[in-house]
C-alpha cells in the first residue's frame, strides 16, 4: 500500500474499505464507475468526459498474498461539483475501460496528508 508520508494516526489508510469510509466522511459520497458513455454514478444520471473530471488523490493497495487483491482508489471531483470515488484493480486484473479513461484525465493530483 502506498502511504504517502503518513503519520502514525492515519490508520484509515490500511485497507481499501477504511479508506473509502474516510473519503465518504470527507464528502466524497458518490460511487463512480466508467461506462462506454463516460464516468457516471451507479444511478447513471450524469455522464462525464475525461476533461470534466479531476482526480484529487489516489491510493494504491497491494494484496499480501493474492495479486487479485491489488487495487487503486481514485478520489474524484467533477466540474459540476460531484465528489466521490472510483475503484479499479491494477496490473493484470485492471479494467481496461477505467484505465483508458484515467489516462485521458488531465488533472491528477497526489495530495500528501501529514496528519
Amino acid at each position: 500500500m502506498e502511504t504517502r508520508g503518513q503519520t502514525g494516526d492515519a490508520v484509515w489508510m490500511k485497507s481499501l474499505s477504511s479508506c473509502i469510509n474516510q473519503m465518504k466522511s470527507e464528502g466524497y459520497t458518490e460511487d463512480f464507475q466508467v461506462t462506454k458513455d463516460g464516468l457516471t454514478t451507479y444511478s447513471e444520471e450524469m455522464f462525464y468526459k475525461p476533461d470534466q473530471v479531476h482526480v484529487v488523490n489516489y491510493y494504491r493497495f497491494e494484496g499480501e498474498s493474492d495479486p487479485g487483491d491489488n487495487s487503486i482508489l481514485y478520489v474524484v471531483e467533477t466540474d459540476d461539483g460531484r465528489k466521490g470515488t472510483l475503484v479499479d484493480a491494477y496490473g493484470a486484473y485492471s479494467d481496461t475501460d477505467v484505465s483508458k479513461f484515467i489516462v485521458q484525465v488531465q488533472e491528477i493530483q497526489k495530495q500528501i496528508k501529514t496528519s
